[in-house]
């Protein structure tokens, strides 16, 4: 785009827009420009801040009609840089911060409306104020956007219950790559009225259009949660703790979380205020929490007497129960502290595989031995969403080498090796973080040629000119 086109283009945003809600110095762009993990750095020709669903339209069209790509971004808390523009600053990055309106609680329904830019955190707090549960749980929920969460179908703590993002939505309202908004706020849990359109856009990562508003299920708040971290010998024990605990709370399971001895002492040695309830005994452990519908006193019954059978199995070496609701919180906050204190340590190469349980304790072990044979030395920092199969199974330099050296030596490596291993026993190299710029070249290598070439057919079909998102998920 010439000069002369660019400033015509700028002035047309800041008339639709106004002027303070088109940033274009460089100061004022810069906190859009950058991933949340600083590995992706990008130019844009402007950041946008539109405020509603029209002018999300507006801005759209006028892209289309000038060529320019849009990068839409929420809470900017991705993983895989799919929320960064690329270096040409030719794109604009279009914020759904200012769409953070609850529309419409329908408590009978069990129904809300929110727009793309409402936070995570509004909106359980917009439910939890009916009486009601939104469910989706992450670690960055205090700043990461619904729009964000169905853009990338995230998954969370609560997958196992409740499932991913994709389950809790009913409806969207989309902007396509033409400008015109699709009005598919369904708010009913049977609608068989042709393709589901829904299902296009959530996990698409703004590639096929930007998610304006969804209507999202709600679900009767739990009497009582209770929560428990137990160590186990090793995976095996705890993929074995898991059956017995769906067996015997069934529904009432929500969370089950395993992590590696080692993740929580590195929680311990960057953040030591955060206490351990017992010495670790073994190399595992899980957290694992119940949801119960009928009191707190029986809930409690329920769940100790699961931990003492699975005590009495030879499952578990020890075991701490919540007394409190502060007492859970901190529990939670151990397994949330992770990836924080992995920062703290230095970069690492990070996976967020998915894998059938089945072969989950043959992935571990053959893996861990893959790795530490090729990169002597590294440490595995392994933690993740056992009760559905997805590990956050990364790995950090050895102890004295340089982080960021070692990421930019061995990544590629260390991705086969993963990668390999997981897609070779029927998982996933991706399974809830997304495509973005990070596994571009991994959809390509390990995507079914049949899914990838309809894929790139309803790219073509939705988004002609390349504008959504341009280069996420696809080359550019």
């Amino acid at each position: 785009m010439l000069p002369a086109e660019q400033h015509r283009f700028l002035d047309a945003l800041r008339a639709l827009l106004g002027a303070s809600h088109v940033l274009h110095q460089p100061q004022d762009c810069a906190p859009y420009l950058t991933d949340w993990r600083k590995r992706y750095q990008g130019r844009a020709l402007a950041v946008v801040l539109p405020g509603d669903t029209a002018q999300v339209a507006g801005v759209v069209q006028l892209c289309a009609l000038h060529g320019v790509g849009v990068v839409p971004q929420g809470g900017n808390t991705g993983l895989v840089g799919g929320a960064t523009p690329d270096a040409s600053g030719g794109q604009i990055v279009l914020s759904t911060r200012r769409l953070d309106r609850i529309r419409a609680v329908d408590a009978a329904s069990g129904v809300l409306i929110a727009e793309a830019g409402c936070v995570l955190a509004s909106v359980q707090q917009a439910a939890s104020e009916h009486g009601l549960l939104f469910p989706l749980s992450l670690a960055a929920e205090g700043s990461c956007t619904i729009g964000g969460n169905l853009s990338t179908n995230a998954g969370g703590t609560a997958v196992l219950r409740y499932g991913n993002a994709r389950d809790l939505c009913l409806g969207l309202e989309v902007v396509t790559a033409q400008g015109e908004v699709l009005d598919a706020l369904n708010l009913l849990r049977k609608n068989n009225t042709g393709y589901s359109l829904r299902d296009l856009y959530i996990g698409a990562e703004g590639t096929l259009g930007i998610i304006t508003a969804a209507a999202l299920k709600l679900f009767p708040r739990p009497a009582a949660q209770i929560t428990a971290l137990v160590a186990v010998r090793d995976v095996a024990a705890a993929i074995a703790l898991l059956n017995l605990a769906q067996a015997r709370l069934g529904c009432s399971l929500t969370g089950f979380e395993l992590m590696s001895a080692y993740c929580l002492q590195l929680v311990q040695r960057h953040f030591p205020r955060i206490a351990l309830p017992f010495e670790l005994p073994s190399a595992w452990c899980v957290l694992l929490e119940s949801s119960e519908t009928e009191g707190e006193a029986q809930g409690r019954v329920r769940l100790e007497a699961l931990l003492q059978a699975a005590l009495d199995a030879g499952q578990i070496v020890d075991a701490a129960v919540a007394q409190s609701l502060a007492q859970s919180r901190s529990l939670w906050h151990l397994r949330e502290s992770i990836p924080l204190a992995q920062a703290q340590e230095g970069l690492n190469i990070k996976h967020d595989i998915g894998v059938p349980l089945s072969h989950m304790v043959a992935f571990v072990e053959s893996t861990a031995e893959l790795v530490t044979q090729a990169l002597p030395g590294a440490r595995l920092v392994v933690f993740g969403h056992l009760g559905d199969g997805n590990l956050h199974y990364n790995v950090q330099a050895p102890v004295g080498v340089d982080a960021a050296r070692f990421l930019a030596e061995h990544q590629g490596a260390c991705n086969r090796i993963v990668h390999d291993a997981a897609v070779s026993c029927g998982g996933t190299f991706s399974a809830e973080h997304g495509v973005g710029q990070l596994k571009r070249d991994e959809l390509a290598r390990y995507g079914n040629p049949v899914a990838l070439a309809q894929m790139r057919a309803l790219k073509q079909a939705l988004d002609p000119q390349n504008l959504m998102n341009p280069g996420k998920m696809w080359p550019r």
